[in-house]
């Protein structure tokens, strides 16, 4: 119905920073900044360098004393360019393919989408299902279906299933197939344009949509004169548009999630704030996947935490970590940037096992 990898590389493991001294500094400075922040503090802070260095300006005072109203204002000039190409390709199209990432279904949707798509047939997928719970995958699927929305998890180590894509394509538009027929209108291709945020895996998912003997055409009688229209068989044609990013995170989490799978540059990001914000939620859920990845305890993570004066205890899991594995500075002191490192990357990666950081709920803008 309607509804109104090339992974940025964290530098995790033993060998990425260049110079111990470097390591030092960096270790230093997270060790007293994430010993001591609360969650909301470390949310804001990865919010605000996102500002800093997109050279944006903030209201340092009123971000100090209201974190929670604090957002993220990140709209490059080619994010711009692509919402301006929807708007005018949209009218060309019967429905939206939208790519999300499994792991975070809420926050790696474009809510700019919604607006433009309101009269469009939609189809939702979720990508990178096979580093996401099985089991909150399922209830995605669930959730979408109660709105009337048809939602697919897709693997991206392989993309098996594009069979089931292309039928659920055309399943969402019936309707309007339906509609073609009662006016005498029979075998006329559906229409479709692909958008999703950066880095949830929209180009490689094209290309296996398209496969190898999928035919390019250019200008068509009825089209806007440059756009680029890919045959998929006889019943399909598909209308490539860049990925979209929104110009403004309403929520401090949506900003975190982005970091955390790898969907914002890691150059403009804290990793040691990063990881923390990761580690916060992975308790939650997951402990037991890092306890069993990293072969730690409590035990172990009371003792660093001892050690080190630390008063924050996923603070404590990562100085347990670089224990774990080796990663120290000079005078056995914790590595604690390499340590934020690894972890994120192995989340990143799936080593941690398969995980989901957001479960449906009602206010995720369906």
């Amino acid at each position: 119905m309607r509804m109104d990898n090339k992974k940025n590389k964290s530098g995790a493991g033993p060998g990425k920073k260049a110079s111990a001294v470097n390591g030092a500094k960096a270790s230093n400075k997270f060790n007293k900044q994430a010993a001591i922040k609360n969650s909301g503090k470390n949310n804001a802070q990865v919010n605000k360098k996102i500002n800093k260095k997109a050279g944006k300006t903030e209201n340092t005072d009123a971000s100090d004393k209201n974190t929670e109203k604090s957002s993220i204002n990140w709209y490059p000039g080619h994010m711009t360019k692509a919402v301006r190409m929807m708007k005018e390709n949209i009218s060309l199209v019967d429905i939206i393919v939208e790519i999300t990432d499994a792991r975070i279904p809420s926050s790696s949707r474009n809510p700019d989408i919604d607006e433009l798509g309101k009269d469009k047939f939609r189809l939702v997928i979720l990508n990178k299902a096979d580093l996401a719970d099985k089991s909150i995958t399922d209830k995605w699927i669930e959730y979408y279906k109660s709105k009337g929305i048809y939602a697919i998890e897709l693997d991206s180590r392989n993309f098996k299933g594009m069979k089931d894509v292309k039928n659920l394509m055309t399943l969402a538009c019936k309707e309007k197939i339906d509609r073609d027929r009662a006016r005498g209108i029979i075998g006329r291709p559906i229409r479709a344009m692909v958008a999703g945020i950066p880095n949830v895996g929209k180009s490689t998912f094209i290309n296996h949509l398209t496969g190898k003997n999928a035919a390019k055409t250019g200008n068509k009688p009825g089209v806007t004169k440059g756009k680029q229209w890919i045959m998929l068989g006889q019943e399909i044609q598909l209308l490539d548009t860049p990925g979209i990013l929104w110009p403004k995170f309403e929520d401090q989490r949506v900003g975190n999630h982005l970091a955390m799978t790898g969907s914002i540059n890691d150059n403009i990001l804290d990793i040691g704030e990063l990881c923390i914000g990761l580690l916060k939620d992975l308790e939650k859920n997951y402990a037991a996947n890092i306890y069993k990845t990293y072969n730690i305890n409590d035990e172990d993570i009371d003792r660093a935490i001892e050690e080190d004066h630390l008063m924050a205890r996923e603070a404590g899991i990562i100085a347990a970590v670089a224990a774990r594995r080796n990663l120290l500075l000079p005078g056995s002191k914790y590595d604690y940037a390499r340590a934020s490192d690894l972890i994120i990357d192995d989340f990143r990666s799936g080593r941690l096992g398969r995980i989901s950081l957001e479960e449906p709920m009602h206010d995720d803008g369906l």
